[in-house]
């Protein structure tokens, strides 16, 4: 990080990228989402589908291990798909789908704008189950979809952008987000 970066708060970053990106001033303030500061107490959970290396916030890792070997005790494999991911990735993920020709009204219904993502958190995960197409709906259809909706809360998981949700967000059956137990 540059000096000039480091001496910025948090918030004239995370505006500067959304200059960059095209993403309206009014976005914080009508997108439904909350602010996500980035979780900068990560450990390193299990490989990804695609064998990289997540991270996520050292209790919402440990929830996510009791709930994986209560799923697996019942016959269901949960895998991670993404995790924690830091505003820069995020602002990489749309500036890629912008390159691709994708108008940022677009893209902004199904990625959050960098800072209002909740794998900012290191809470979120992505989850998928062998046989299903990683980050498509068509994971509602599996077992593993069924016994999350069922299980899920017991851990504090919960479906962050069900159908028609508040947000706006396209409905992703795979996105769960940890909430600590007060």
């Amino acid at each position: 990080m540059s000096s000039r970066q480091s001496q910025q708060t948090p918030d004239s970053i995370i505006l500067g990228m959304h200059r960059e990106l095209g993403i309206p001033e009014s976005y914080g303030d009508s997108c439904a989402l909350a602010f996500c500061p980035e979780c900068d107490e990560l450990v390193p959970t299990e490989t990804d589908v695609f064998d990289r290396q997540p991270y996520m916030a050292a209790a919402a890792f440990a929830a996510w291990q009791a709930m994986q070997a209560s799923a697996a005790a019942a016959g269901i494999t949960l895998q991670i798909v993404s995790a924690y991911r830091s505003a820069e990735y995020q602002k990489g993920l749309l500036q890629r789908k912008l390159e691709q020709g994708q108008a940022i009204a677009d893209i902004l219904r199904v990625n959050a704008a960098p800072g209002y993502s909740e794998h900012h958190s290191g809470c979120a995960v992505d989850i998928t189950t062998p046989d299903f197409e990683p980050l498509a709906e068509v994971f509602e259809d599996s077992e593993a979809f069924a016994w999350l909706q069922q299980h899920a809360g017991e851990f504090g998981f919960s479906l962050s952008f069900p159908r028609d949700n508040a947000a706006g967000m396209t409905y992703e059956p795979w996105h769960w987000k940890f909430t600590p137990a007060n």
